[in-house]
C-alpha cells in the first residue's frame, strides 16, 4: 500500500516543486516507509516545431514486499537490451501473481534487478505487453507508467477499484496539463494552481451524492470548472475469467466449486515480508477467510473489536470462531472520539463520505495496526453471494409496486430500523422512486422529492438501473459497479490507510468473482441469502456462527446525535451555521427541519444528517467560498 502522484505538462515550464509538495503532503500517511520523486523531459521534434514534455512522479511507500529492493518511483533504463527506452512506474497495491509473471518475463529475456518486487514486474510487464498488462494481473492495484518512448502517462486500476486513482486533464495556456494521483484533493489543488480557479461540486454532483451517500462513479466532488474524475475500475462488462465457469449441481457441489477457488484466493494473499493477520467479526464471511488462511498459516493471528455498546459488539462470536479455528486471537479495545475522528477522516479522505461505518472501520484499523501491517478481510462476500436484505426486497418491490405506493408516506418513519414497520415504510418510500431509479431505489439515502427540496430543484440526472428480468440480479450488478467500489472499498481504503494498514480482500479474487458472476442467481440463493457461503460455514465454522444473522459494522449513530456528546455538538454547531455549505446548492431551511425532527425523535434522519455533516466538513476544508 502506498500513495502516488504523476504530473505531465506539455508546452509548459518545468513542473514547480511546490506542486509536487502538494501531492506529497496529502499522501504522507499512506506511505511511512519511504518517499521518492522522479523527473524527466522529452523534446519531440516535428514539422510544427519542438514540443517539450515535462513529467514528474511522486511516491510514498508502505513497504510490504521486497522491503529493501522495492523503492519507488521505480525507473528502468534498460529492458532486454540497452536500446530500449526508459520506463518509470509508481504503484499502489499488491500483485498477487507477481512471481508467475516474473518467471514468464524472465523466460522472455527481461533482466530483473530486485529479488521479488512486484513493482518491477509492472516495469517489465509494460515493456512486454503494453496496455495488455492489466489483463494479466491478479491483485489490487492503481499504477501509473511513464513511457518515455511514447512520451505518455498510462494509468490503470484493478477490477473493483480497491485502490483510489484520480485524474485531471486541462488546457493551460497553449499547452496541456495532466495530473493523476491517489488523492483527489491534491489533484484538484495542482489544477487550481495551474488554472487559477478553485474546483467545487455542481448541483448534479450534490444531488447524486444525496441519493447515494458517496461520490457517484467516476466523478469526485471537484466537479467544476474542470472535472477531477475517479478513473474507472476495470471490471469486465460480462462474466469472464480462465477458471470462471459458473457453478451448478447439488448445493454441496456448488459449495465445493467455490471452496476450491476461495482457498486459492486466500493463499495468494498471504505473501508479505511484514506481520499479517485477519479481521474476524462474528459473521460468516470473515470466518471463512480466517478458516482458509489458517490452513496455510498455522500461527494465524486474528483480530476482532470490542464495541462498548453490546448491541453492536461481535467480539464474543468472533472469539468462538477463533477458538474453533485455533488462531492466535486478539480482542481489540478501541479508542473512540467520534467527533474529532470524523473531521480528521474527511480531511484525510479529501471528499465527502456518507457511510458512518467508516468510524468503526477506522477504529479497528488503528487498533490492529499496533500488531500487524497487513490484514485479510471478508469484504465483497455480501455483494457476490447475495447477502443483503435488499436483494430479496428488490424482488418484492417489483412484484408489489402498486400496493406499496399506496402506503402512507410517513408510515414507519420513527420506528426502529430493524422493525417490520420501518422496513415496510422504507419499501413504500422506495416504490415511489422505483419508476425512475429501478432497483437502485433500494439504495437511495434520500428520496428524490427530498433531494429536490434540499437542492432547490428537480433531480436532473439520478443514478438509475434497470429492473430487467431479475431485479435482485440487476441490483447486485449495480452494487458491484456502484456501492462496492464507491462506498465499501473507499471506506476500507480510507480507514486502513489512515494508519498505513494494508487490507486484502480474497472474495474479490478474479476467479472467485468470475465464477460468482457466471452462476445463476437462483443457484446462489437456492438456500436463501448467501446460501452458498452458509453451506461452507457449516463445514468449517461453529454451528451458531454459520446460522448467525448478519449484524453489520455499525454504531448507534442516531442516539449519538441525540445525546449530549461531542458528535451532537459537532452536528448542531456545523449544520446550524448559516455558512455550513458555503456556495453549495443546499437549502438551509430543509436541513434545519431534518435536524429538528431527528433531535425531537419525530423521525430518524441520522444517515441523511451524517451525509450532510460530512459534506459541510469537506466544504469548510476544501470548497470554494461564496
Amino acid at each position: 500500500m502506498c500513495g502516488l502522484g504523476a504530473i505531465l505538462s506539455v508546452h509548459g515550464p518545468a513542473i514547480p516543486d511546490d506542486w509536487l509538495d502538494v501531492v506529497d503532503d496529502r499522501i504522507v500517511h499512506r506511505g511511512p516507509d519511504g518517499r521518492g520523486r522522479f523527473r524527466d523531459r522529452v523534446d519531440q521534434h516535428g514539422p510544427d516545431g519542438t514540443r517539450t514534455i515535462h513529467v514528474a512522479l511522486v511516491h510514498r511507500r508502505l513497504a510490504i514486499l521486497d522491503r529493501d529492493g522495492g523503492a519507488q518511483p521505480m525507473v528502468s533504463p534498460r529492458g532486454r537490451s540497452d536500446a530500449e527506452d526508459l520506463v518509470a512506474v509508481v504503484f499502489n497495491g499488491c500483485i498477487y501473481n507477481h512471481r508467475d509473471l516474473r518467471a514468464e518475463l524472465a523466460a522472455a529475456g527481461h533482466r530483473f534487478t530486485t529479488d521479488h518486487s512486484d513493482t518491477e514486474v509492472l516495469v517489465h510487464g509494460w515493456r512486454e505487453w503494453g496496455t495488455g498488462l492489466g489483463a494479466r494481473l491478479e491483485g489490487m492495484y492503481a499504477f501509473v507508467v511513464w513511457d518515455r518512448a511514447a512520451a505518455t502517462l498510462h494509468a490503470a486500476r484493478d477490477w473493483f477499484g480497491e485502490k483510489p486513482l484520480h485524474h485531471l486533464e486541462t488546457p493551460v495556456g497553449a499547452g496541456r496539463l495532466e495530473v493523476i494521483g491517489s488523492d483527489a484533493a491534491s489533484v484538484a489543488e495542482v489544477g487550481r494552481r495551474a488554472v487559477g480557479e478553485t474546483f467545487a461540486p455542481d448541483r448534479r454532483w450534490v444531488q447524486r451524492y444525496l441519493q447515494l451517500g458517496y461520490a457517484p462513479a467516476g466523478v469526485t466532488a471537484f466537479a467544476r470548472p474542470r472535472t477531477v474524475v475517479a478513473l474507472p475500475p476495470s471490471l469486465p462488462p460480462s462474466p469472464s475469467g480462465a477458471s470462471g465457469v459458473g457453478a451448478s449441481g447439488s448445493p454441496d457441489e456448488v459449495a465445493s466449486h467455490f471452496e476450491s477457488r476461495l482457498d486459492v484466493a486466500v493463499r495468494r494473499r498471504l505473501e508479505a515480508d511484514v506481520p499479517l493477520g485477519c479481521f474476524l467479526s462474528g459473521g460468516v464471511d470473515s470466518g471463512l477467510i480466517a478458516h482458509f488462511a489458517s490452513r496455510h498459516l498455522p500461527a494465524l493471528r486474528t483480530f476482532s473489536v470490542r464495541m462498548p455498546d453490546a448491541r453492536y459488539d461481535e467480539s464474543g462470536a468472533a472469539a468462538r470462531t477463533a477458538a474453533h479455528l485455533g488462531t492466535d486471537h486478539t480482542t481489540l479495545d478501541v479508542a473512540m472520539d467520534p467527533a474529532s475522528d470524523l473531521v480528521a477522516i474527511i480531511h484525510e479522505l479529501g471528499q465527502p463520505f456518507g457511510d458512518s461505518s467508516i468510524l468503526p472501520t477506522t477504529w479497528v484499523s488503528r487498533a490492529a495496526r499496533k500488531h500487524v501491517t497487513v490484514v485479510l478481510s471478508g469484504d465483497g462476500g455480501d455483494e457476490l453471494f447475495y447477502g443483503y436484505e435488499r436483494y430479496l426486497a428488490a424482488s418484492i418491490l417489483a412484484r408489489r409496486y402498486g400496493w406499496l405506493r399506496r402506503v402512507p408516506r410517513a408510515f414507519g418513519a420513527a420506528a426502529h430500523p430493524k422493525s417490520r414497520r420501518h422496513k415496510l415504510g422504507r419499501l413504500a418510500g422506495m416504490a415511489r422512486d422505483a419508476s425512475v431509479l429501478g432497483p437502485l431505489a433500494m439504495e437511495s439515502l434520500c428520496p428524490l422529492d427530498l433531494i429536490a427540496a434540499l437542492t432547490g430543484g428537480a433531480v436532473e440526472d439520478p443514478v438509475t438501473a434497470s429492473f430487467g428480468d431479475d431485479p435482485a440480479a440487476s441490483l447486485r450488478d449495480a452494487d458491484l459497479r456502484g456501492s462496492l467500489p464507491g462506498d465499501m472499498l473507499t471506506k476500507v481504503d480510507a480507514a486502513s490507510m489512515s494508519v498505513a494498514l494494508e487490507v486484502r480482500c480474497p472474495f474479490l479474487d478474479r476467479d472467485v468473482v468470475a465464477a460468482a458472476r457466471a452462476t445463476d442467481r437462483r443457484v446462489l440463493m437456492r438456500e436463501g441469502r448467501k446460501g452458498v457461503l452458509r453451506r461452507l460455514a457449516r463445514r468449517h465454522l461453529p454451528p451458531e456462527i454459520a446460522e448467525r444473522p448478519k449484524m453489520g459494522f455499525a454504531v448507534p449513530l442516531g442516539e449519538w446525535f441525540r445525546s449530549s456528546g461531542g458528535l451532537r455538538t459537532l452536528l448542531c454547531d456545523t449544520l446550524r451555521d448559516p455558512a455550513a455549505f458555503g456556495g453549495l446548492p443546499i437549502a438551509s431551511s430543509v436541513v434545519q427541519r431534518l435536524l429538528d425532527e431527528h433531535l425531537a425523535g419525530r423521525a430518524r434522519h441520522e444517515h441523511r444528517l451524517f451525509a450532510l455533516l460530512t459534506l459541510s466538513i469537506w466544504q469548510r476544508r476544501f470548497g470554494a467560498r461564496p
